[in-house]
């Protein structure tokens, strides 16, 4: 995520933000150049002020905006939802607050989710306008009322992805994530993790080449996945610090790639903010200069990964320890071994790949 500013006054802002809090100026996200703009209202639309377009665009906003949980904006004549709201299939009840409140959490890291998509230039189709191969989201909860055929755990199938709205409330994502013995439990990670299943099958699955060294890397998918989970849960690998970026990866060759990829995203969303903060690490002692590191670097257009991982892990050390500092867990709670950084690089190499073609 890159840092925003209002066009109008210049003051830095967030990318959930609606208003600035300097100059009171309406901000919205313009998906099409990636950028939050400040906006004056002119004859029932918006004029951006970021909008490089010629003729200037008339925006509105995203039809969610009305329920807190959407800032983007939409062209005239286009869909009154913005692309990431347009992905949404169904939503939490809104009759209750704790569900609302659960829904904008679950929509601020979709939206983060989708911003990250569009940096690295993929493919973004609803299922409203290609049902097979589409992208959709279920939000569920126990108050939905869904049709008997959708899932109600959190998870992916063919497209659809399922995230339970108790992940949008902390503490029973706590409470998830000690039941589940997991060191690093979030909504973003969630996303990331079940938007992995379905570009595995819109960028490995149909490529001969591109799955013969998946499958030289992360194993055969060809795998039964019901026995490998049924394993996985009744006795867990105890030797996958080894290859694998966490135990639930060590688990099937789908759950590996998926873990993965979404921590592929970690790295490079985390490594955008650190160097558009133009942040830095000059450690005191000739013995610590290992640590040493200015983050310069694009992650979503930069080819070498190994100079994206020596920018990114120095970082996670300094930002471990600050945590400490404060009684924090860790922000990042992992350990990159070589077999889960060939992981990433293979990762990185395809996405590179897809955008050059």
């Amino acid at each position: 995520m890159k840092i925003f500013s209002c066009q109008q006054c210049g003051q830095t802002v967030l990318f959930e933000n609606t208003h600035c809090e300097q100059c009171s100026s309406s901000l919205g996200f313009l998906p099409d150049q990636l950028v939050i703009s400040a906006l004056k209202s002119i004859d029932n639309a918006w004029y951006a002020m970021a909008d490089k377009s010629i003729p200037a665009k008339r925006w509105y906003y995203c039809e969610n905006h009305q329920h807190q949980v959407c800032n983007w904006m939409v062209e005239e004549g286009g869909s009154t939802f913005c692309m990431a709201c347009e992905l949404n299939r169904h939503i939490p009840n809104l009759e209750k607050i704790e569900e609302r409140q659960a829904w904008q959490q679950l929509e601020f890291a979709k939206h983060r989710l989708v911003y990250s998509l569009l940096r690295l230039g993929l493919p973004l189709i609803s299922k409203k306008t290609e049902p097979e191969d589409g992208l959709s989201f279920d939000f569920i909860s126990e108050n939905n009322v869904v049709p008997e055929d959708v899932s109600a755990m959190t998870g992916h199938a063919s497209g659809q992805v399922t995230i339970n709205a108790a992940e949008g409330n902390s503490v029973d994502r706590e409470q998830m994530r000690e039941d589940m013995k997991e060191s690093y439990r979030t909504v973003i990670g969630h996303f990331r993790h079940e938007i992995g299943h379905y570009y595995w099958d819109q960028l490995v699955f149909d490529d001969e080449q591109v799955l013969a060294d998946f499958r030289a890397l992360f194993g055969d998918d060809r795998a039964s996945y019901a026995d490998a989970l049924e394993a996985h849960y009744k006795t867990p690998n105890p030797d996958w610090q080894q290859s694998f970026v966490s135990v639930y990866a060590s688990s099937h060759a789908w759950e590996d790639w998926a873990e993965t990829w979404a921590h592929y995203l970690h790295i490079v969303d985390t490594l955008e903010m650190a160097s558009d903060l133009g942040l830095s690490l000059q450690p005191v002692g000739s013995n610590r200069q290992n640590l040493a590191v200015m983050v310069n670097i694009d992650p979503y257009r930069h080819d070498n990964f190994d100079e994206i991982l020596a920018q990114y892990v120095p970082l996670t050390f300094a930002v471990n320890n600050l945590n400490r500092g404060m009684g924090q867990p860790d922000l990042y709670p992992f350990v990159l071994v070589p077999a889960v950084r060939n992981k990433l690089a293979f990762i990185h190499r395809l996405l590179m790949a897809y955008q050059a073609e």
